[in-house]
């Protein structure tokens, strides 16, 4: 059986942004990161949209069960101001919850920045797709992807990304490769 081709949904959400107030950010830096990080084919689908909880449940909601994301990587609207409410929309239409995924991401940031206790990110399955929440800035999307190294370039704090290629083989997804000098994928006895 051929495994389907794989399918990234990025979602940024930005009020300002979705409305053309400043250029966003995030998207660009994850397609980038993407292009430097994965040896395996894949194909993105993007969205800009605003931080509105019923819109971004919306645009989960189709991402994962329309579009067939296996992976939907969100940027922004994580912190704690009042229309911060990405977490809120991803674990309303999540089946289950990877509390580790949001819990490494402060971890890594916190060795950056003492705000990182302040974020809320989450990761979270809908159905056989992955959603995780990352932060709004190109740096802490990289960082958290990629995780901390020693001055020497050796991984200090591995970066969630290392343990995204396992979870979609056990979501029975397409499996993923990433190039190591970026973030190493890792599989169990592999």
């Amino acid at each position: 059986m051929e495994q389907p081709a794989l399918r990234i949904g990025l979602v940024a959400t930005s009020d300002r942004a979705s409305a053309g107030v400043y250029q966003d950010q995030g998207l660009p830096a994850l397609q980038a990161w993407l292009a430097a990080a994965l040896s395996t084919p894949y194909q993105v689908v993007c969205r800009l949209i605003p931080d509105e909880q019923p819109r971004i449940e919306a645009t989960l909601i189709e991402l994962a069960d329309q579009a067939g994301c296996q992976l939907i990587l969100t940027t922004g609207g994580t912190g704690p101001a009042p229309r911060d409410v990405t977490p809120e929309a991803t674990l309303a239409v999540a089946d289950r919850v990877m509390p580790g995924f949001g819990e490494q991401m402060r971890q890594i940031s916190l060795h950056f920045v003492p705000t990182a206790l302040l974020s809320r990110q989450v990761g979270a399955i809908r159905g056989r797709t992955l959603i995780l929440n990352l932060p709004g800035r190109p740096r802490a999307i990289k960082e958290t992807l990629e995780g901390v190294r020693h001055a020497d370039g050796t991984v200090a704090v591995p970066g969630i990304f290392a343990a995204v290629p396992y979870c979609i083989d056990l979501l029975d997804g397409p499996r993923i490769e990433t190039h190591a000098e970026v973030v190493a994928a890792f599989r169990p006895g592999g």
